[in-house]
């Protein structure tokens, strides 16, 4: 009898954690989807708008796939086994990605700089301040919910990407502050400020990036604590 109730439990434990990991996996789609759709979008405006902030966010959102995927192929991985390393797929996009993040800075204080030189000013930063809002809502929305699942299943992998997500939340609000200051007060150095704040996440993001790829173990290494 008590062999049985311990198969029983055993059953409903299995599926309580397939649920979990399927709901992992369904926010990571969801992450990168969203990620490609606010990059078109913010690329697209900030060229035409000629803000350097958000066609810089736009260009961070695309970076933001790329690890993305490695974080999709790392919970597809789990639905097979439990994961404690990062395979070599995980890793290489890690490097990828901190790279990218590394061009992304350096080509955001270049632009920033020529803007300055030619005394470039944005058109408007409206789109901006919307593309910021929806963004800071659906960052921490799946901030929560990551969190809640990577602590259920008790996955060092999914609590890392969580807090990780963090960066994006902040760099949101850099976004929100630097467009909604542009449209009150015309100053185009605030523009430049709020791109060169992008610039200055990416960088740290792409050095985060690379330590993150030299090692197989499961670590976050952002400012906040993991667990």
């Amino acid at each position: 009898m008590i062999e049985k109730e311990a198969q029983i439990q055993a059953l409903n434990d299995s599926k309580i954690f397939k649920s979990l990991v399927s709901f992992a996996l369904i926010l990571s789609i969801i992450t990168i989807l969203y990620n490609i759709a606010e990059g078109l979008f913010s690329i697209f405006f900030g060229l035409n708008d000629e803000t350097l902030a958000l066609f810089g966010f736009g260009l961070d959102s695309f970076v933001e796939v790329i690890s993305g995927i490695g974080i999709l192929h790392m919970i597809i991985r789990m639905k097979r086994n439990p994961v404690s390393e990062r395979d070599e797929f995980e890793r290489t996009a890690l490097r990828i990605t901190g790279f990218s993040f590394y061009l992304l800075g350096a080509g955001l204080i270049l632009a920033s700089l020529l803007l300055i030189i030619n005394n470039v000013k944005p058109e408007t930063t409206i789109v901006g301040i919307i593309i910021s809002v929806i963004s800071i809502l659906t960052m921490y929305a799946l901030l929560h919910y990551k969190l809640k699942v990577g602590k259920a299943l008790n996955s060092d992998a999914i609590i890392a990407d969580a807090n990780c997500t963090k960066t994006c939340f902040y760099l949101s609000f850099i976004l929100l502050a630097s467009s909604l200051s542009y449209e009150v007060f015309k100053i185009g150095y605030i523009d430049i400020a709020g791109s060169l704040g992008i610039a200055y996440f990416a960088i740290k993001e792409g050095k985060e990036s690379i330590e993150k790829s030299k090692s197989e173990k499961l670590s976050c290494s952002c400012e906040d604590n993991c667990h």
